[in-house]
């Protein structure tokens, strides 16, 4: 029996029990629509991650003070002066730009609405550094650094809560902690990132947070951000950071007061961590694939039981053992192929409404799916076809041809 003569013949048997193969594929088919679906949201969810990092700046390193992996006695705050040893070209060469900061919530308001708000103190560096742009006006200048000037530069959605628009905002007055504060600038739409919502901000001269509204000490910020000249720069900045810090921190031999993380330190966790849910997630669908292929063994066993009289038959005038394994291999074979094709068209259809209903609540999320993750449903549910189908075709092989013709 050729491969040809084994697929048609595969067909008329399928064909003869409708209902029963479309409810046995059906199985196959949630399972394959489950994994696709399941790894297209992953790495859509992935791929939300990582770029909102990337969002964050070029090659951009994070300087937080203390250390996060041990304790050290008597750490040093991170001060202005170590920003400004940082952006010493002679002394770090491998950094572009320095932006100390320094953070807190405060509550802002504009006529009766109210809204608390992520408050940055920030010098005029922190826009290039972040790459911040702005729908209108200006960004935070020396003048107003050094003039403790009392100018803010908003976000959008702080845009939309107080005013309800975002343009012709200039000029206009907020009230953070009670003090007046003029609008000079609203930044362009960034979304979220690990940080929270790069669009949920105001920003004000440093200088004015240090005295007026976050008062901390004259000296102290509480992050640094460096710009790396180029990508592949980003291990000899971050030990040239190191170098200077220790030496003016006085630390110990091996134990920093400080940490230093990159972008794609924060990258690769994310990436880590979205990996291991969508595997996760893509083995939870693929159990369904598992009582899919149950089912195709079941069917089949029943198969070959009311087939046993046609099984002794084709035997007695030929047939080899061979050609009935082929034959019931080829059934079980099909009926997975046939529910993965329909499953990877479901599947897509699902990620792609999941995408719209994502986009439909602002959700910056994009199923994706990926040919890899195609191959391996359709090869995962051939596998479990031809495995599930081996024992009964296998049974009905073995079948002795007297005993098969007398079998009622």
């Amino acid at each position: 029996m050729n491969l040809g003569q084994a697929i048609l013949e595969a067909l008329e048997s399928l064909s003869a029990n409708k209902l029963r193969s479309g409810l046995t594929i059906l199985g196959i088919v949630i399972g394959v629509a489950a994994v696709i679906a399941m790894l297209a949201v992953g790495t859509g969810a992935q791929n939300v991650i990582t770029g909102s990092i990337s969002g964050l700046g070029s090659n951009l390193l994070f300087i937080f003070p203390g250390n996060f992996t041990e304790r050290v006695r008597n750490p040093q705050p991170l001060t202005l002066a170590d920003a400004q040893a940082l952006a010493d070209p002679f002394q770090v060469p491998s950094v572009t730009a320095v932006a100390p900061v320094l953070s807190g919530t405060r509550e802002v308001t504009f006529g009766s609405e109210r809204t608390s708000v992520q408050i940055f103190g920030v010098t005029s560096n922190y826009a290039a550094v972040r790459n911040y742009s702005l729908l209108e006006g200006e960004f935070i200048n020396e003048e107003h650094i050094l003039g403790q000037a009392s100018v803010a530069v908003i976000g959008p959605e702080v845009a939309d809560r107080l005013f309800g628009h975002r343009e012709g905002l200039i000029g206009e007055a907020i009230r953070i902690e009670g003090q007046p504060f003029r609008i000079i600038g609203v930044t362009a739409p960034k979304g979220g990132s690990s940080f929270g919502s790069q669009d949920d901000i105001v920003l004000i001269p440093l200088t004015t947070a240090q005295v007026r509204v976050l008062r901390r000490d004259r000296n102290r910020v509480d992050l640094i951000y460096a710009q790396v000249s180029r990508p592949e720069l980003v291990p000899q900045a971050i030990e040239e950071i190191a170098q200077v810090l220790r030496t003016r921190h006085r630390t110990e031999l091996g134990v920093d007061d400080f940490t230093i993380f990159s972008q794609q330190d924060f990258v690769s966790t994310a990436q880590t961590i979205t990996g291991v849910l969508t595997i996760f997630l893509g083995g939870i669908a693929a159990i369904s694939l598992l009582v899919g292929g149950i089912g195709i063994m079941n069917i089949m066993l029943v198969s070959v039981t009311e087939r046993t009289r046609e099984i002794g038959l084709r035997k007695a005038v030929g047939a080899r053992k061979r050609d009935i394994l082929i034959q019931f291999l080829t059934e079980s074979s099909l009926l997975s192929l046939f529910g993965g094709l329909i499953g990877i068209a479901f599947g897509w259809l699902i990620a792609f409404v999941v995408g719209q209903i994502a986009a439909a609540n602002n959700t910056p999320l994009n199923p994706q799916v990926g040919i890899d993750a195609i191959l391996l449903a359709t090869m995962f549910s051939t596998a479990v076809g031809l495995f599930f189908g081996l024992y009964p075709a296998n049974r009905a092989a073995n079948l002795e041809p007297v005993e098969a013709l007398r079998y009622e």
